[in-house]
């Protein structure tokens, strides 16, 4: 098996399409097309890292966190990002890194940390706008059944929970061929009617080249015709954070012990607790204040997240249980996500997790 193999994969569940602009994801070193061995799972790829990827004889490393950043201009000796990359070249170790595109996946990263805290039920906390399109088409009536299901295999008419949704409407479409076409059906130049089904789906932005591609493989029509939509809704299935209830209802003081002990935080800095149980909370791995005024708004009684500021604590005032539960302490379980997801695919091959800490955070 190919590394490219395993990126193709993790694409599959997060795709590069939702990263951030700022974001990194994706190779940052290395050749996707080499055979795979081992691959090391991490947070973040820091020197002690790589050199624990050479020691267990790794030749890929997936980390949550790019190594390589910001822009780079230089890659003169002292810094960490050439350490690395020298360590990598040198050894032949690919680096794939899949970031903000699983921190804005339904089933990514959020939805792990929401099982160790007893949330089975939720949905995306800010779904993202303006990333769906409509394909609408039209075919031989006898040849609908056929092109839906190309439609459908390539991963357009998924709505919500709902797999395969898709419009359909019969009327008569008309064309007459030059002498240059060679017609499905018709005659040349003889205008011909045809009993056609008028098909519409909805797919992400960033399957549109696939979803094309599919229907110009199974219509049969010599030239196809079919119209691209953007689409203003929100997509369910991909935005920043996850909000759910809790399985069991606690209140503030019982909740705050439940994360700390479920994620295993040393310390959480927290708003003043108030009378009221906690039931729906809404979370952010990693950094998440920018989602605190919706949060409130979407009702939450706690939100947890990471690198708050002080004066982010004034803004959840006394309607929201705010907490900071840590960058690392949020985000460490990429590690257990990336096995369990890999693992599952591929059982027979070898993904190692990470033995390093890499919290650069230390508490007294």
């Amino acid at each position: 098996m190919k590394i490219i193999e395993i990126a193709q994969y993790l694409e599959t569940i997060s795709p590069l399409a939702l990263q951030e602009d700022y974001d990194n994801c994706g190779f940052l070193t290395g050749d996707p097309g080499w055979e795979f061995d081992k691959a090391l799972l991490c947070l973040d790829l820091t020197e002690e890292v790589m050199n624990e990827a050479i020691r267990r004889k790794c030749n890929l490393v997936i980390s949550h966190h790019p190594f390589i950043f910001k822009g780079l201009k230089k890659l003169t000796p002292g810094r960490p990002e050439t350490t690395i990359l020298t360590l990598a070249i040198i050894n032949s170790i690919a680096v794939y890194a899949i970031h903000t595109n699983l921190d804005n996946t339904l089933n990514g990263l959020n939805a792990l940390v929401f099982s160790k805290l007893g949330v089975s039920r939720y949905e995306i906390l800010s779904p993202g706008k303006g990333m769906l399109s409509k394909l609408v088409t039209f075919c031989p009536v006898d040849h609908a059944a056929r092109v839906r299901s190309a439609l459908f295999a390539a991963g357009a008419g998924t709505i919500g929970n709902y797999m395969e949704c898709s419009y359909n409407m019969e009327g008569e479409g008309t064309f007459r061929a030059t002498d240059a076409a060679n017609p499905f059906v018709g005659e040349i130049n003889k205008r011909h009617v045809e009993k056609e089904t008028r098909i519409e789906v909805i797919m992400p932005k960033y399957m549109e080249n696939r979803v094309v591609d599919s229907l110009l493989a199974a219509h049969p029509y010599e030239e196809v015709a079919f119209d691209l939509y953007p689409l203003e809704n929100v997509n369910p299935r991909a935005g920043a954070g996850l909000i759910g209830e809790l399985d069991t209802p606690m209140n503030p003081v019982q909740f705050l012990e439940h994360v700390k002990k479920r994620l295993e935080i040393p310390v959480i800095r927290h708003t003043d607790v108030h009378a009221s149980m906690i039931r729906k909370v809404a979370l952010c791995t990693g950094s998440g204040g920018f989602l605190i005024s919706r949060a409130l708004h979407s009702g939450a009684d706690a939100y947890l997240s990471a690198d708050l500021k002080y004066h982010d604590f004034f803004d959840a005032g006394k309607k929201m249980l705010l907490a900071d539960v840590g960058h690392y302490e949020s985000e460490q379980w990429v590690k257990e996500w990336l096995y369990a997801t890999l693992i599952e695919k591929f059982p027979t091959f070898a993904f190692l997790i990470s033995e390093v800490n890499t919290n650069p955070v230390n508490y007294l």
